[in-house]
């Protein structure tokens, strides 16, 4: 029998596998980025369906096989897509999550991840639209920080996008653009 790990995570991508399966790449509080296959959850019904929907933070119980992880249950906790209610809100999130995929070959175990990607999600969900490019660009340096592609100062904590950091940021946004563009230049993406 195998060890089933019980974790809090968000699913950042979800690709049909089979007729009625799903691979989601999950962001997890304590094991990392993870791949899992969901079976059947492309079912009419499927009980695990709205916990596992792109961008929805759910409590999951995860077992490892052979060759990749299965999601064994999810309960939904939070749906980030919903609470984005702008559109442009849920681009700037595809945005980010797309860049930490690419970024992260496989699998990775970097607890400084999470609480970036719920940091982001909930200033896209409660903070004005108009800021909402600011707290793209502090997202997009911490995940390279936090994966050792860039070597400045980041202000303010993991999960912290407050109105002045985020304005602070607008400010000086050519220099940090500048050194996305390097860090992802230094990735070789």
């Amino acid at each position: 029998m195998r060890h089933k790990y019980e974790t809090h995570g968000i699913v950042l991508s979800r690709a049909p596998v089979g007729e009625m399966s799903a691979s989601v790449a999950l962001l997890t509080s304590d094991i990392g980025l993870v791949y899992a296959r969901a079976q059947s959850v492309r079912r009419s019904g499927a009980k695990l369906a709205p916990a596992l929907a792109t961008f929805t933070e759910s409590d999951l119980t995860l077992v490892r096989g052979k060759e990749w992880w299965r999601v064994a249950g999810a309960v939904r906790k939070e749906n980030w897509c919903t609470r984005m209610c702008v559109a442009s809100a849920r681009t700037r999130a595809a945005r980010i999550s797309g860049l930490l995929l690419r970024l992260v070959a496989g699998e990775a175990s970097n607890a400084a991840l999470f609480p970036i990607i719920t940091g982001f999600f909930e200033a896209l969900a409660t903070l004005p639209k108009e800021i909402h490019e600011s707290a793209e660009t502090l997202a997009a340096l911490r995940l390279l920080a936090a994966l050792g592609l860039d070597e400045g100062g980041v202000p303010g904590e993991a999960s912290a996008f407050t109105p002045p950091l985020l304005a602070a940021i607008a400010g000086e946004r050519a220099s940090y653009i500048a050194r996305i563009n390097r860090g992802i230049a230094a990735s070789g993406l």
